[in-house]
């Protein structure tokens, strides 16, 4: 059985003290650095962009996971992949020719992923499953940190779970937003590889033994 993920995200961190909250993760049990990009327009929030990317990657000793939150991202891919990005995720509802994309990320030598937002059916996914490294089931709304987990995550790893089963792929299921120690467990159980942590890690009194705490509860 594989090893579960967590991946504490970036955007919950204190960004005046950015390089001790890296050096945190480095040092903890997480798996992933989770970033996210927001640009204002596909929503509402802006987040870093690429400078604080580039000092993240130079500090960074883990997978660095990238998730867009932007209009258009074909125009960045060789940008994302030259400041170090492993895994480069698109939405799913920003992409006019999903493949097209896909292909673009895998070609620049990163893991290609695929994020949903709460509205969006997992059905869609179907014609592209094979081609997806990770898929990352938004649990909240795109956009802000520090919301409340979206209940009806549970039946779309469900759903998902089984199309990548009948599809034969060795695509991984990403949880972001809303999660912590009351649901982490039930969204493994439920078919989910890897747990991004926002808020409940960074604003946690021992961030460190957060991390290890939701370690080992997703691989009890």
């Amino acid at each position: 059985m594989n090893s579960k993920l967590i991946a504490p995200s970036i955007l919950a961190a204190d960004f005046a003290n950015l390089q001790r909250d890296i050096d945190m993760v480095n040092q903890s049990e997480a798996d992933w650095f989770h970033i996210d990009i927001m640009d204002g327009v596909f929503v509402p929030n802006i987040s870093f962009g690429m400078p604080v990317l580039k000092a993240i990657s130079k500090h960074a000793h883990k997978t660095i996971d990238v998730h867009l939150m932007i209009v258009d991202p074909d125009r960045y891919i060789k940008t994302f992949a030259e400041l170090g990005s492993n895994i480069l995720t698109v939405h799913y509802e920003s992409c006019t020719h999903l493949h097209r994309t896909l292909q673009a990320i895998k070609a620049e030598g990163m893991k290609a992923g695929v994020a949903i937002n709460p509205h969006t059916n997992v059905a869609l996914l179907e014609d592209t499953i094979t081609d997806i490294d990770l898929v990352c089931i938004m649990s909240v709304n795109p956009g802000f940190g520090g919301q409340q987990f979206i209940e009806n995550t549970y039946n779309k790893i469900t759903q998902l779970k089984a199309l990548i089963d009948r599809k034969g792929a060795s695509t991984q299921i990403e949880i972001d937003g809303g999660v912590t120690n009351k649901n982490a467990k039930a969204l493994v159980d439920a078919g989910a590889d890897v747990l991004v942590a926002g808020s409940y890690v960074f604003k946690s009194d021992n961030p460190k033994d957060t991390i290890a705490h939701l370690k080992s509860l997703v691989n009890s």
